[in-house]
């Protein structure tokens, strides 16, 4: 690794990621920049985080006023 980023982070946040590379034997910059990457990868595609969430009918074109002419 080349690049080193200084980040402050609220107490509550840090004892997280204490705890957790503690609980998990993962050391605390591999579980941010696994999380950096996961961030990074979910922008390519930001409309999939609405999937499912929509409710209603899957054919619009069957209800009055959305019928095609």
């Amino acid at each position: 690794m080349s690049n080193t980023l200084s980040v402050r982070l609220p107490e509550d946040l840090a004892a997280w990621l204490s705890d957790t590379a503690q609980k998990t034997g993962v050391p605390q910059g591999r579980i941010v920049r696994e999380q950096l990457e996961k961030a990074r990868k979910s922008q390519k595609r930001p409309f999939l985080r609405l999937a499912g969430a929509v409710d209603g009918p899957g054919d619009l074109s069957s209800r009055k006023g959305f019928s095609r002419p």
